[in-house]
């Protein structure tokens, strides 16, 4: 068989991803067009069809990752009891995962089953032999139960290097609630400065200096704890009015009253702000405040995913790829930050990756279909450039998880097989040639 040109087809649309109730994502805490010209495949026989109309392959019945990603799903919008169910049947098949553990044992506690959440953090203690967050949510477990020397102890390890930043808070509350007031001051004040803008913080601080008598500081502890909630809620109530504006107004209208939202200082209302915007198709607004959240907390997943989204709808992909690799690396099991920069790498070339992080998303997430045909396309495209290079063992495997995708191709079944004798072929020594005396 010879081996002809890439044959090529435009794309002028892929499928339009699900990925825009992402932008919702805050509590856990587009239209595709590949590369302008997109090679199709393989350079033997004929051309593999990538139309978008064919039939899906039917997704695996049941499989712990697509559980996974269920309940990671179901806990972004808040329905704990749907999430337990899913992680506890991903656990049911694999017992191995912590991450899922964990997340059940987050979701249990939410709904107030503090035994049963209890009872999974005990093993995942032992499990990730004391982890920082697992010991974290223990101690939050024996506060609620009232053991409050149990969550001093666990907590006193943890505040030079927090897993979450509540967790002096908590100290101080302990230490408060165990009659220890000295202590509890000193804690509260740590957490003040960790975050303060959280108006429990004062409010916890006002109840040490009523205990020891110093009525003047706890009325402005008490006063600043108010000051703090009326912020929270105004804030609340500037992003409604926000909202209305953006559906109802032209954007300089709305951004009259949107941009009050700004503060440079505070990560949390330019996240709801940068959100805000995303939400309503206004991704130049939103790049402003999603970098400047950014830049004061990098470490957040929620921040990192919505500001690669809001690149990735501006086609802006290489800036779209740092911060979506970062969501992936702090939440490695949501679907669609897996989804998200599967498509950025797609964007971009980099097949390898795509086809691994694409592979992960596709695994969290077996019938979402959009996914499943960037995969299905990357496998042919890793296909071509290997039978182009002649590694015939590598381009089947591709082929073959091409295969698997879209059972129905018949021009993939017959590339499997015109490859398959092509491989023979190559492993089997060239005959001796005869030879004429002179």
């Amino acid at each position: 068989m010879k081996f002809g040109s890439i044959i090529t087809k435009k794309l002028t649309r892929l499928p339009r991803l699900g990925f825009l109730e992402l932008m919702e994502l805050r509590h856990f805490r587009p239209r595709l067009s590949r590369r302008g010209t997109l090679a199709v495949y393989l350079t033997f026989g004929l051309a593999v069809s990538v139309l978008m109309g064919r039939t899906q392959a039917k997704p695996p019945a049941d499989s712990a990752e697509a559980h996974v990603g269920k309940g990671y799903e179901a806990v972004k919008d808040e329905r704990y009891q749907v999430a337990a169910e899913e992680f506890h049947a991903a656990l049911a098949l694999n017992p191995s995962l912590v991450g899922a553990r964990y997340q059940m044992a987050a979701c249990l506690f939410a709904m107030g089953k503090f035994q049963e959440a209890r009872r999974e953090f005990e093993l995942l203690e032992k499990e990730t032999r004391g982890g920082p967050s697992v010991v974290y949510q223990l101690a939050r477990l024996d506060l609620q139960a009232g053991d409050f020397e149990a969550a001093i102890k666990r907590l006193r390890p943890l505040v030079n290097d927090p897993p979450f930043p509540d967790t002096a808070y908590y100290l101080g509350t302990a230490y408060l609630r165990n009659g220890e007031p000295g202590p509890a001051e000193k804690w509260f004040a740590v957490a003040a400065r960790a975050d303060p803008s959280d108006y429990r913080v004062p409010e916890r601080l006002a109840h040490v200096y009523q205990g020891e008598g110093r009525k003047s500081e706890a009325a402005k502890q008490f006063a600043l704890s108010s000051q703090l909630r009326e912020q929270y809620l105004r804030t609340a109530q500037q992003a409604v009015t926000c909202s209305q504006r953006l559906e109802s107004k032209p954007l300089e209208d709305a951004k009259a009253v949107c941009d009050r939202l700004f503060d440079p200082h505070d990560p949390d209302r330019l996240t709801v702000l940068g959100m805000l915007y995303g939400q309503h198709g206004r991704y130049d607004e939103a790049l402003k405040p999603l970098e400047e959240a950014s830049r004061l907390d990098p470490d957040s997943f929620e921040i990192n995913h919505n500001l690669g989204l809001s690149y990735f709808q501006l086609r802006r992909y290489r800036e779209a790829r740092r911060p979506l690799e970062k969501a992936v690396a702090l939440c490695p099991d949501f679907y669609g930050s897996n989804s998200l920069l599967g498509a950025t790498l797609y964007m971009l070339g980099d097949d390898l990756a795509a086809f691994k992080v694409l592979g992960h998303a596709h695994a969290l997430s077996p019938e979402n279909a959009d996914t499943s045909t960037l995969l299905f396309k990357e496998a042919l495209i890793l296909a071509n450039k290997a039978a182009t290079q002649k590694n015939y063992t590598s381009a089947l495997a591709y082929l073959r998880s091409a295969a698997e995708l879209e059972p129905q191709d018949r021009a993939v079944q017959q590339h499997i097989s015109e490859l398959s004798q092509i491989a023979s072929q190559s492993r089997q020594p060239k005959r001796a040639e005869k030879t004429t005396p002179p």
